[in-house]
């Protein structure tokens, strides 16, 4: 357990992690010591000179006010580590799932991250900060005080210490018998997360359906599904804190059989055999909290496995030697690419000359968002080569890669802040002269004018109370605020309404101006802007060339072409 917090915390909490597990076990260990003193103290009171017990009396006093304040201080350093280690660990977790390959997230890992940064952090700061000193005391105390009776009488000691192997077989019981329904548990409470989260964003649905007063179906199951798992565990759990307790009582009243026997036999004296069933009933208690410790630990254990698998996901490779481009041209060099058993990609090969624009067309699931992912490098090509100016992506450092490339998506997430503070996301050391000129170019300071708060206006998460005319000016106004040499354009106006897709064609012309350009085209009108339209379907670049050179052809691009122009008269 300790070895698994102590991989999933790293380098920087593993040190003071080791430091306070050290602490909390001296600190057991005089505990248990302690406990040492009644025997002088009780022979003392049952001798002929009870006044002789104050010396032993006044060191048990001193002792206990060390444990005290080594209690004190093993506690807070828990406290401490683990409310350090919680925000490092968000910032790690945080800073891994930004490495990882955009494939790697999918539906079901909505749920798993969310509890995963709730639940499985909070576990991870819960064992060092609540539950390590506990568990440390109730293993090391008992031990401790075992070895203190063996001194004072060897038979009664391995009497007493035939409780350790029990506990822990009975420990290790328990744990097989939660480890059968914990993977079902978190499988139900990840499933039963992404359920509320589906019930929240089908608000929309269920009350246009005029569903918005039944019961969701799904998150029933599934919030089902979590009781009836909850259950399991729970009586997978009633076996061993049985069992522990009657192994407890069991060698306790072995030890008092013996005891008596000794005393009635004349080999122990009576305050001997009190001292020692004192000590024997005192490491009772913190054995019996080994069950609902143990619980706790094993619960915590799961949720630091499901972490610490995540963290141990293989990012995508970043080069020893990484080499910036000094140019900004694009290549594809027969590149494959495969999403599970489907090849978007089979030796692809094109290129963007620097300044250029290239216009991507084909049909819905052909792979175009994909081509710009792995420009961006989203995925890696499982064979061929990426170039930005020459140099394979692969060999690029994430943070300059990024720096080169500005990208507008067709669905644009604005963070729950203000307007202001999403554009800067683009250049946050920009300064507002700059903001504001990138606004203007956007044609987003005629939405700032409009809202009430303006710049300081809040725009909800995911940018709910804007438009999604106006979630892209933001989105474009960011992009020409980072002034990124390259500019990925992903559909970005194919939802739009005529008078937000004039004002964003507006900006996005200013974001074009110089710089190259890949473009998903949904709008074949758009493509008309293009320097080169290549033509992608499966798998292949079925066409490529210039707009009017493909018309003239009659292939597959004039058809989309002409079943373009009669859905644009229709609308």
């Amino acid at each position: 357990m300790i070895r698994m917090l102590l991989r999933v915390l790293g380098d920087e909490y593993a040190k003071p992690m080791r430091r306070t597990v050290a602490l909390m076990t001296v600190t057991a260990v005089l505990e248990g010591l302690l406990y040492a003193l009644l025997l002088p103290v009780l022979r003392a009171l049952f001798g002929d000179t009870p006044s002789d017990a104050w010396p032993w009396l006044i060191a048990f006093g001193v002792s206990v006010a060390v444990y005290a304040v080594l209690r004190y201080v093993s506690d807070l350093s828990g406290m401490r580590v683990g409310t350090t280690m919680l925000r490092g660990m968000y910032h790690g977790l945080g800073e891994h799932l930004a490495r990882l390959p955009i494939g790697w997230y999918n539906a079901a890992r909505v749920g798993e991250v969310s509890v995963m940064a709730s639940r499985g952090l909070l576990a991870a700061m819960g064992v060092s900060a609540h539950l390590l000193g506990p568990f440390i005391s109730a293993c090391v105390t008992p031990l401790t005080i075992v070895a203190v009776i063996t001194v004072f009488n060897w038979q009664l000691g391995l009497a007493a210490l035939v409780a350790a192997p029990l506990v822990v077989l009975t420990q290790r019981w328990t744990a097989r018998l939660m480890a059968a329904n914990d993977a079902d548990n978190a499988a139900r409470n990840n499933e039963a997360s992404a359920r509320v989260i589906e019930y929240l964003q089908a608000q929309p649905v269920l009350r246009a359906g005029g569903r918005s007063g039944e019961r969701f179906g799904l998150l029933d199951d599934a919030l089902q599904g979590v009781e009836r798992a909850s259950r399991r565990q729970t009586m997978s759990v009633l076996p061993g804190a049985v069992g522990l307790t009657v192994i407890v009582q069991a060698v306790f009243t072995t030890v008092l059989v013996l005891g008596t026997y000794l005393a009635l036999d004349g080999d122990l004296g009576a305050a001997e055999v009190l001292s020692i069933l004192v000590l024997a009933a005192r490491s009772a208690d913190p054995l019996l909290s080994l069950s609902d410790i143990g619980g706790k630990l094993r619960t915590a254990r799961a949720e630091l496995d499901r972490l610490d698998k995540v963290l141990r996901t293989e990012p995508l490779p970043e080069a020893d030697q990484p080499v910036r481009p000094q140019r900004f041209d694009l290549e594809f060099d027969a590149v494959t690419f495969r999403h599970g058993d489907r090849t978007v990609f089979d030796e692809v090969s094109l290129s963007v000359p620097q300044g250029q624009r290239l216009a991507v067309v084909g049909p819905s699931g052909a792979g175009k968002s994909t081509l710009l992912q792995l420009i961006a490098r989203f995925y890696d090509a499982e064979s061929g080569a990426v170039r930005v100016g020459g140099v394979d992506v692969r060999q690029i450092d994430p943070a300059v890669l990024m720096a080169q490339i500005a990208i507008v998506f067709q669905d644009v997430y604005l963070f729950d802040g203000t307007i202001e503070e999403n554009v800067r996301l683009g250049r946050p050391d920009a300064s507002d002269a700059e903001v504001r000129a990138a606004a203007t170019a956007a044609r987003l300071d005629e939405v700032v004018e409009r809202l009430p708060g303006g710049w300081a206006a809040n725009v909800g998460e995911g940018g709910a109370s804007l438009s999604g005319g106006e979630r892209q000016r933001v989105s474009i106004a960011r992009a020409l605020l980072k002034d990124a040499p390259i500019v990925l354009l992903d559909e970005v106006t194919s939802a739009l309404d005529p008078v937000n897709e004039a004002a964003v064609h507006d900006g996005i012309e200013r974001l074009m101006a110089g710089r190259t350009v890949v473009m998903v085209a949904h709008r074949m009108r758009t493509v008309q802007r293009a320097d080169r339209v290549v033509f992608i379907d499966d798998g292949q670049l079925a066409e490529e060339g210039s707009h009017d050179e493909l018309l003239r052809r009659g292939g597959r691009y004039a058809d989309f072409w002409s079943l373009s122009m009669v859905s644009g008269a229709s609308e």
